[in-house]
């Protein structure tokens, strides 16, 4: 409560409400396929906090596939309530390992879309670093060798490096980050989405991550509201950033980045 009060964090998204109904009007308009949603419905994981950001996001009438944040797993009582889980059921279905709940996959066209989850409580709400532990990734494995043809495409929380390409530090990062490149390497992952960093961005695919890393910034918060439009034809696939215009009260579209995905 004391970061939300006192240092800000309340103030940084005042306009929530009004922002992100402007987007999921534009969203319920624009045909979309299917919506990602990478984490942190929640500012300190309350039931209300849960019920309302499902409503708002059409969990029970719209299709998607989420995850989440480690604001929605702020305290092991959270976590072990279910309350994401029960919130956001509908986005939760898919393809998984034994009674696992993740990672978990569904496809979508001819794309799969593999929900990883890389955020747990932190002792004492200290820090702000997530895991996705050797348990899950080897399930990611098994589960991965059992999906037929098509790009595979990871949507977690954190993500595997800042925009600038480097690691983040210790305190806010994926701490097995290095584990999860390599069993994305062996699985073939073909993109990397991700939330976690506010201000959204795109790592085009490098030596050391073979597969590009897409940052979804955030929906919601003062002078950073954004949001990502994927196209994906083939293995081709166009990114558009649309960044609201608190003036025009709507979200407005950026030059799109092109990419070819790995196959």
């Amino acid at each position: 409560m004391f970061n939300v009060k006192y240092l800000g964090r309340g103030a940084s998204f005042r306009h929530a409400p009004m922002i992100a109904d402007t987007m999921m009007d534009e969203i319920r308009a624009g045909g979309f396929d299917h919506i990602v949603f990478s984490g942190d419905a929640t500012t300190l994981a309350f039931e209300s906090e849960f019920a309302h950001a499902a409503t708002r996001l059409g969990v029970q009438e719209l299709p998607g596939i989420a995850i989440p944040g480690n604001h929605d797993y702020y305290t092991s009582r959270c976590a072990k309530s279910d309350r994401f889980e029960r919130a956001f059921g509908p986005w939760l279905a898919g393809e998984r390992i034994g009674g696992f709940r993740y990672p978990f996959a569904k496809k979508v066209g001819h794309v799969w879309l593999i929900a990883v989850n890389s955020s747990h409580p932190r002792r004492f709400n200290i820090g702000a670093s997530g895991t996705i532990g050797q348990a899950q990734l080897e399930r990611f494995r098994l589960l991965c060798a059992r999906l037929d043809a098509g790009p595979r495409i990871v949507v977690t929380h954190y993500p595997l490096r800042t925009a600038e390409g480097k690691i983040e530090r210790r305190s806010h990062r994926l701490l097995d980050h290095a584990a999860a490149i390599e069993t994305m390497k062996e699985c073939g992952i073909a993109l990397w989405l991700h939330g976690h960093i506010h201000r959204g961005f795109v790592l085009k695919p490098s030596a050391a991550i073979p597969f590009p890393v897409i940052g979804a910034g955030s929906c919601t918060q003062t002078n950073r509201w954004m949001y990502n439009h994927y196209t994906i034809d083939g293995t081709h696939l166009t990114i558009t950033q649309r960044i609201f215009n608190m003036t025009a009260k709507q979200y407005e579209a950026q030059e799109p980045v092109e990419l070819e995905l790995p196959s």
